[in-house]
């Protein structure tokens, strides 16, 4: 049974993560110090272990995402994904979605929909297109992408944190997770834009739309001016450093799905997580050598900076639950290891509102999946719902949602009175809850579970 120290422990950890969500930014990573000290001094618990493994992974995926923004290389593949979306207008609440789905995967971060959402809201608002529809779709979709990318945080930290374990009769790697992931992530984000097309009035039937756009000053700010990025003439060095950066996560997942062709380091072939540091490394390297990149550039990019705040909050909450769980792990064997083979959902819900939480995919899963391994879940259990590392939409706290709102002149992707019922909370429930589903058949069906 667990006693009263550990419910005083659990609420000093969640006090924390409440905290520290709150006030946003790196504090999550900072107030989880506070958790720490209050756990080994107050109630003199042995300290756990970092994730270092999973931190320095995340770093270098960093680097390479944010020199590859500082080389300009981002915005040749946003171009050609508004290529596609103003050719085929009419689908924008598929296409949308799809489009930033994927960039997330090619890219590693869903950070990537800030530059796409003033295109979907104009392609969407000069079409009649109730803009909510595909802009919600398309955050949510971004998000959606994180744990089906090789160069994503939560991926990599998946990856590093099942090395060395069994999964459906073979050591886990990139093939056992994006197996799963991938395919879960296309109907997932299929499922949540077919509700989007149906959600919400027709802009022509909207009493409040209509009585904004009666303003000419307002129809005038609400259709505004077309922003694109067609017709801007990129130079050679931006292309390369797409393509360099693209070969390198290629190669990486060749390697993951090909184990014999790492080197071998004693008995064993090279692990996928120096495999990822090292190539991600080079990415970067070759792109500041050859594209004409100013290193200096390089830490103050946009996704430098998110991926500095993943780390400091995969740092201090991964180490705060690690002291506070692995204490009393022989109790959490007994009374969580049934429950978890009866109700194997259990897992996935507990990871969603973890995500939620901590507000990072990353965070969550540093934190779940060393204790869900821990007291004995399967690993194929864990890689069946890896999709259920995404919850943060639940509240409309995310810069990428908040971006979305600002974004969407019309007013339409909104907040409402009682702020759980907002414009991203159903197609997120729908979209990682369908994905969820179809990993734990997929699992089944691979002989993972």
């Amino acid at each position: 049974m667990l006693g009263l120290d550990f419910w005083l422990q659990l609420a000093v950890l969640l006090i924390a993560l409440f905290y520290g969500a709150r006030k946003g930014g790196m504090a999550l990573g900072l107030i989880s110090g506070i958790g720490l000290v209050v756990l080994i001094f107050g109630f003199h618990l042995k300290p756990g272990k970092p994730p270092v493994d999973v931190i320095l992974t995340i770093l270098a995926v960093v680097c390479a995402s944010a020199t590859l923004q500082a080389a300009g290389g981002l915005d040749c593949l946003l171009q050609i994904a508004e290529k596609l979306l103003r050719k085929h207008p009419r689908f924008v609440c598929y296409l949308a979605p799809y489009i930033c789905w994927f960039l997330t995967v090619l890219c590693g971060t869903g950070h990537v929909v800030y530059t796409m959402l003033p295109i979907i809201y104009d392609v969407a608002i000069k079409n009649g297109v109730r803009p909510e529809r595909p802009m919600a779709a398309s955050t949510i979709a971004s998000q959606m992408g994180v744990i089906c990318s090789p160069a994503a945080v939560a991926a990599v930290s998946m990856i590093a944190l099942l090395d060395g374990y069994q999964v459906g009769g073979q050591a886990f790697g990139f093939t056992q997770l994006f197996a799963i992931v991938i395919p879960a992530g296309i109907i997932g984000v299929f499922v949540e834009a077919t509700y989007s097309v149906f959600r919400g009035k027709d802009l022509d039937k909207d009493e409040e739309f209509q009585k904004l756009i009666s303003d000419p000053e307002q129809k005038k700010y609400v259709y505004g001016e077309t922003t694109t990025l067609i017709g801007v003439k990129f130079r050679p060095e931006q292309w390369a450093s797409l393509w360099i950066f693209l070969a390198t996560v290629a190669v990486v997942a060749i390697f993951g799905m090909f184990p014999e062709l790492r080197p071998m380091v004693g008995k064993k072939h090279l692990s996928m997580t120096l495999i990822i540091q090292m190539f991600m490394l080079c990415a970067g390297a070759f792109m500041v050598i050859f594209c004409k990149t100013r290193a200096a550039s390089v830490a103050k990019t946009a996704v430098f900076n998110a991926g500095m705040v993943a780390i400091v909050a995969v740092y201090g909450v991964a180490w705060m639950s690690s002291t506070m769980f692995t204490a009393h792990l022989g109790d959490l064997k007994t009374m969580l290891a049934d429950l978890v083979r009866e109700m194997p959902w259990t897992y996935a819900l507990v990871l969603l509102l973890v995500s939620k939480l901590v507000n990072s995919q990353a965070a969550a899963v540093a934190t779940i999946v060393p204790v869900a391994l821990a007291i004995g879940t399967p690993p194929g259990l864990v890689v069946a719902f890896s999709s259920a590392c995404y919850g943060y939409y639940i509240l409309p706290t995310y810069p990428s949602d908040l971006a979305a709102i600002q974004f969407d002149r019309s007013g339409t992707t909104h907040i409402g009175r009682f702020v759980i019922n907002h414009s991203f909370i159903v197609p997120g429930l729908i979209g990682v809850i369908t994905a969820a589903i179809v990993g734990y058949f997929l699992g089944m069906a691979y002989g993972y579970i």
